[in-house]
């Protein structure tokens, strides 16, 4: 079936997902830069100072999050495409 006679599939979240996801994971990514290159890095026992805290936090939250969030919409990207393609 041609790529233009296929129905359309409905917003099923593929695309919010795949966005938010990318953004999430990519402020915890630069937040790890930031900590190491500007906010004094880290120890065994923490970072250094208090905003190297507050990167680190973000880092430990945003990384994990951001990167289930985008694995889910990869998911859901290929499944739909599988769908689309009618098997």
């Amino acid at each position: 079936m041609p790529a233009a006679d296929r129905p359309t599939q409905p917003d099923d979240g593929t695309r919010q997902l795949l966005q938010w996801g990318g953004w999430i994971l990519a402020t915890g990514v630069l937040s790890a830069v930031l900590l190491q290159l500007f906010l004094g890095g880290y120890s065994q026992t923490g970072a250094n100072t208090n905003s190297g805290w507050f990167a680190l936090i973000v880092v430990l939250t945003n990384i994990p999050f951001g990167s289930l969030l985008l694995t889910l919409g990869i998911a859901k990207w290929f499944r739909n495409r599988r769908i689309a393609r009618g098997r």
